[in-house]
């Protein structure tokens, strides 16, 4: 990424908040952001939210950014230390009950997660906070519970905490919601679906898209080699479906939108005295699943291959 990348995605905001559907890669364009930053000359701080230990190893070697792992229970344990509650705060985090009072109502763990980061956004530190959000279901919940519990809370510190958060949310100068997708039918109907709901649901104006994982690079040859033909007519059919699915994006949402092309995989040299291995046939285990299970739930990351898998299995079992 290059300093007008960065300008394009952060819009002017000082939080910048990273999200999309699970396995688009949100943490490597958060570590991307926050490296583009600093060599740009921004005070960048990158914050993982708990359960999300990744970006420390995409961070470890990138001078000029700051990690911080923030987690609820941390985040009330360190509030309550500013306020002078520091004995309380101790004997809460010794006992073990800070990660109960942490989640004991919707919206509260979010809330002091929140509030820690517009804290560390006034403090004037920092010129950029980008921060690894969760996936997109979590991160339009975690969005709305502060005005939700701002009106909820008519008064007291809980009260105060969501109106301040909640301003800082809605101020597209100080804070602003980057969506990452990859150019895939499903995921591109989900961010086109979270878009709306981050601007129109959680008041949070979105400042551009990252579309990674593009497979870049001109037409292969309509008549190749008979070696590689499928491999190329697969290629070809491959890159169009992305080209549609980035042009249905660009077309659906008016935003700036940044494209992060595909690696390939590195290159094995394989030694000239090893002999090719050898192609082994194993059995499939889908006709043993098949007869032996009447419902059968596909689960795994996002990303990964649930839906195909599921259209594999149904395929099998109507052919048997």
């Amino acid at each position: 990424m290059t300093s007008d990348v960065v300008s394009r995605l952060t819009a002017g905001a000082n939080v910048v908040i990273v999200a999309g559907k699970g396995g688009v890669g949100k943490t490597t364009v958060t570590a991307l952001l926050a490296r583009a930053a600093a060599d740009a000359g921004l005070r960048v701080l990158a914050v993982e939210l708990d359960g999300k230990p990744a970006l420390a190893d995409l961070l470890a070697d990138a001078p000029g950014v700051e990690l911080r792992h923030l987690s609820p229970a941390a985040a009330l344990a360190e509030y309550l230390v500013e306020h002078g509650f520091a004995r309380i705060a101790k004997r809460l985090t010794a006992s073990g009950v800070i990660d109960v009072v942490s989640a004991a109502a919707p919206g509260i763990d979010d809330l002091v997660v929140l509030g820690k980061i517009k804290q560390l956004e006034r403090s004037g530190d920092y010129d950029l906070i980008v921060v690894d959000g969760p996936a997109a279901g979590h991160a339009v919940t975690m969005l709305t519970s502060p005005a939700g519990l701002s009106a909820t809370m008519r008064s007291g510190p809980v009260h105060a905490q969501a109106a301040e958060v909640t301003a800082m949310l809605h101020d597209p100068a100080r804070c602003r919601v980057v969506l990452v997708t990859v150019p895939e039918h499903t995921p591109v109907d989900e961010l086109i679906e979270t878009s709306d709901l981050v601007e129109d649901r959680a008041g949070v104006q979105l400042a551009g898209v990252v579309v990674n994982q593009l497979d870049h690079g001109p037409q292969l040859p309509e008549h190749p080699p008979a070696e590689v033909a499928a491999a190329a007519a697969y290629r070809n059919t491959r890159r169009a479906a992305q080209a549609a699915e980035l042009a249905r994006l660009e077309a659906a949402i008016a935003l700036p939108v940044v494209t992060i092309p595909e690696h390939p995989p590195p290159h094995r040299a394989r030694s000239s005295r090893t002999a090719p291995a050898a192609h082994v046939t194993t059995p499939s285990p889908l006709p043993d699943l098949l007869a032996t299970a009447r419902v059968i739930v596909c689960c795994g990351s996002g990303g990964v291959g649930k839906t195909t898998a599921a259209a594999i299995l149904g395929r099998q079992a109507a052919r048997a």
